[in-house]
């Protein structure tokens, strides 16, 4: 029987977790991916220095801890609170990692709210624009909060690709065998607030990822 957890507006901010966990996860997410999975990192010209917004794919539970585990700033991942209660492993990741807790069906003013003041304090906000995981990538599909916050803001918007977690662990729920892929791509500068320019990023973001993927033959 899954353990479920009252949905919640706010989890509560445990920052003795979130300082350990941002010292150990990442190095012991990476040593654990090259072990199990043969984790590469393709890391491009790396991230800009902070604040930026960073959005990936989503295939697997596995993408948020392997892109924060990348990022060599602690990120605050927007993530659907009904996540919550259905594994301990995965309680524990995003409570660590201090996400910022989304309703699915309601419009995320308080959410977008929280990410905008984490960046205007020189943070970095991490979002998945497919909103929840799929089992193939289609950018028609994304939505714009990730391009949005980064033109609202000035920031830079970065790509990632996470290639092969949706054979690893993927929608089934299952671990598999397989090899895992985590490309950075070159950081997209707003040059405005106005929604078409919302849209040209979400346009390049989306090429660019696509192109990971086709390239690495993981779109169906």
């Amino acid at each position: 029987m899954t353990r479920k957890i009252a949905t919640r507006s706010e989890i509560p901010r445990r920052p003795l977790l979130e300082k350990t966990a941002w010292t150990v996860l990442p190095p012991l997410v990476k040593g654990l991916g090259r072990f199990a999975w043969r984790l590469e990192l393709d890391l491009g010209n790396g991230f800009p220095d902070p604040p930026f917004v960073v959005a990936s794919n989503h295939f697997s539970f596995l993408d948020g801890l392997l892109v924060g585990a990348v990022v060599r700033e602690k990120v605050r991942f927007l993530a659907l609170v009904d996540l919550f209660g259905n594994y301990r492993w995965l309680d524990f990741a995003l409570t660590s990692f201090d996400v910022i807790p989304l309703r699915r069906g309601v419009v995320p003013l308080g959410p977008m709210r929280t990410a905008l003041g984490h960046l205007a304090r020189g943070g970095a906000v991490g979002l998945f624009p497919e909103g929840t995981r799929r089992s193939s990538f289609d950018p028609t599909r994304a939505r714009p909060g990730a391009a949005w916050l980064a033109a609202q803001t000035g920031v830079p918007l970065v790509p990632v690709a996470v290639i092969g977690t949706d054979r690893v662990l993927g929608v089934d729920n299952r671990l598999h065998t397989g090899r895992i892929r985590v490309a950075v791509g070159p950081a997209l500068h707003p040059a405005g607030t106005e929604r078409s320019e919302v849209d040209r990023l979400m346009a390049h973001w989306g090429g660019w990822v696509s192109n990971h993927l086709t390239t690495a033959g993981t779109t169906r």
